[in-house]
């Protein structure tokens, strides 16, 4: 059972979280003014936030359910998990700050904050990954991150073209022969959750003393938690008509 709790949470992050990571990476290529950037970043603004959410109980699953396999992340991994934090905050810091003052300068700059803190997510999972798939540490790892970081690309790309009009989705759709979003989306979709479950195949997966305690209380937040999502899904499913809050 707490086996399982772990899979949904982490692969849910993966999934969701995915898409938003990947449309940031490629807001240089869908947004060509500042106009165009906003309107791209309106495409994830409803669900950022709540994507988030299952990596933060993704890590308290950890820590409550999972105290060994924790220990093992971490160990020998404390400056890619530095970096991922890191980027994280970059991330959001620019999704929140890039629309708080005018000027192009201003937007610019956290523009730029968007994409660097995005592709440093991207290239921090996709590190992670490979060391616990391949069990590769130092430059080398530089390469299977790449292509971890090409599929969360695709998949924001895939994501962005099924939020998008016009000349902005047919950007997006670059990859998916035109209106083909969303077999590609549920393509890339596949493959992370693929990369996901063969990651935890290879980690020690032993649960904690706790988990008859913790498990029971997380296995019934659980509904509520797919609800909201499920409800923040229904009420944001058309495409987006013009710019965001942010």
């Amino acid at each position: 059972m707490e086996i399982f709790i772990l899979a949904f949470f982490a692969l849910g992050y993966l999934l969701l979280a995915g898409a938003d990571i990947g449309v940031g990476m490629a807001l240089p290529y869908l947004g060509r003014s500042a106009g165009e950037r906003r309107e791209v970043i309106a495409a994830i603004a409803p669900f950022f936030l709540g994507n988030e959410v299952w990596l933060v109980a993704t890590a308290g699953v950890l820590a409550g359910l999972f105290p060994e396999l924790e220990g093992t992340l971490l160990s020998g991994n404390y400056s890619l998990v530095v970096t991922l934090l890191l980027a994280w905050v970059v991330r959001d810091m620019g999704l929140w700050l890039r629309g708080r003052a005018p000027g192009p300068r201003w937007q610019a700059f956290w523009d730029g904050a968007i994409v660097a803190g995005s592709w440093g997510l991207a290239l921090s999972w996709g590190s992670l990954l490979s060391h616990v798939l391949l069990g590769i540490r130092g430059p080398l790892a530089v390469l299977p991150a790449l292509v971890l970081a090409a599929l969360f690309a695709t998949h924001g790309l895939a994501f962005a073209a099924l939020r998008l009009r016009a000349t902005l989705r047919e950007r997006a759709a670059v990859l998916s022969g035109g209106t083909g979003e969303a077999r590609t989306y549920a393509l890339t979709a596949a493959a992370l959750l693929a990369v996901g479950v063969l990651a935890g195949l290879r980690l020690p997966l032993h649960p904690g003393t706790s988990g008859d305690v913790l498990a029971p209380v997380i296995l019934t937040l659980i509904p509520l938690l797919v609800a909201a999502q499920g409800w923040v899904w229904w009420t944001f499913r058309h495409r987006v008509t013009g710019p965001s809050y942010l």
